[in-house]
């Protein structure tokens, strides 16, 4: 696994050209206005979870189309008062799997959502259990494939749908305090998570780690592996439809979200992930908030290198934002290590962080 994107210094300023369609805007407000017509949860159910330590929920909300999502919820047994709460989305392939499974979050001490990966949940893990109506478009049998063509008929976007309405979903839930809400990811959650950013303009911190669809154009140019590697394979077969897929992807660029979000944010990246090359984690973080504070666009400042991290616009010592300030943002790389990153010791770095800022 030898390191295969840019050199580390070039990563540091990387920025990324993107053909941004017009409509990006409108495309999401129309698809979220359509998804947010109804009331968000549908039931809310406890369930054993064979814990002592940990309640838990089997949720269900309305997503994409008023599709009904299943999530899980958990919180620390016994406490009563409001929480902040962590969204998290699951990678690719995988479901929301068994209510013990991650822990971390409600350990400590925060409410936790789960959100199942509608149509996904057969690869890893122990699945999922929100089927997917309308995956009949042309495509590949992948996630990343299915309704290529399109962006209307696109999985990402009711995926995303789902994702943001998880968020309204959990800040529907009792015992939640809906006003520090966090988007946590990785890889395909990591997008996922990113994308949510860029939606929800009141969204408390978002951690991403490894994320799917950023740099896509420059990815599917840089490796072969899964999920990139699905879209290339289709277009393999389907010689001339590359214009088509690439309009639907572009609707789908998790930098263009970035630039929109207003969250402060926290990243991790493996130098040599050749899943998700590091380009595009980069070019996320630099282009973070650039449409969303009260800098013009391309005044970000350069952020300065401190113990192997990158932090820009640091709070102040109360860890609150000043009012129009760009987002506080940081990242983290691992040169040796490829999709898994930090692993572990990045979760301890999220979980010291997370405080200052919810």
């Amino acid at each position: 696994m030898p390191a295969f994107d840019l050199p580390p210094n070039e990563l540091e300023h990387y920025r990324a050209e993107l053909e941004e369609p017009a409509d990006f805007d409108e495309f999401w407000l129309s698809t979220l206005k359509e998804a947010g017509q109804a009331d968000p949860l549908v039931s809310v159910r406890p369930v054993p979870n064979g814990l002592r330590l940990t309640e838990s929920w089997d949720v269900t909300f309305r997503g994409f189309a008023g599709d009904p999502v299943r999530a899980w919820y958990s919180r620390p047994a016994g406490v009563r008062e409001p929480l902040p709460a962590v969204v998290e989305y699951a990678g690719y392939g995988r479901g929301r799997g068994l209510p013990h499974e991650r822990l971390t979050w409600v350990n400590a001490g925060y409410a936790h959502l789960l959100m199942d990966n509608r149509g996904q949940g057969d690869q890893y893990g122990c699945g999922g259990d929100t089927p997917d109506p309308h995956a009949a478009a042309p495509g590949g049998p992948g996630p990343a494939v299915r309704g290529l063509l399109a962006p209307q008929d696109h999985h990402y976007r009711r995926l995303i749908t789902d994702a943001v309405r998880a968020v309204t979903a959990v800040r529907a839930l009792p015992g939640v305090d809906a006003g520090r809400t966090v988007a946590v990811g990785n890889s395909q959650g990591g997008g996922l998570a990113l994308a949510v950013a860029g939606l929800v303009p009141d969204l408390a911190a978002v951690l991403v780690t490894a994320p799917f669809l950023c740099g896509i154009r420059r990815a599917l140019d840089l490796t072969d592996a899964a999920p990139y590697g699905e879209i290339t394979a289709y277009l393999s077969v389907h010689r001339g439809a590359e214009e088509a897929a690439y309009r639907t992807l572009a609707y789908l660029e998790g930098i263009s979200f970035a630039r929109r979000a207003r969250a402060s944010a926290h990243f991790g990246v493996g130098l040599r992930d050749t899943v998700c090359p590091p380009s595009g984690a980069y070019a996320a973080f630099n282009r973070y908030g650039e449409l969303g504070g009260s800098r013009p666009h391309g005044s970000l400042p350069h952020g300065a290198r401190t113990s192997g991290a990158r932090v820009q616009n640091a709070p102040a010592q109360d860890g609150r934002r000043p009012q129009g300030a760009p987002p506080r943002k940081e990242i983290h790389a691992y040169p040796y290590n490829g999709h898994e990153g930090g692993d572990a010791v990045h979760v301890r770095r999220q979980l010291d962080w997370l405080p200052g800022v919810v």
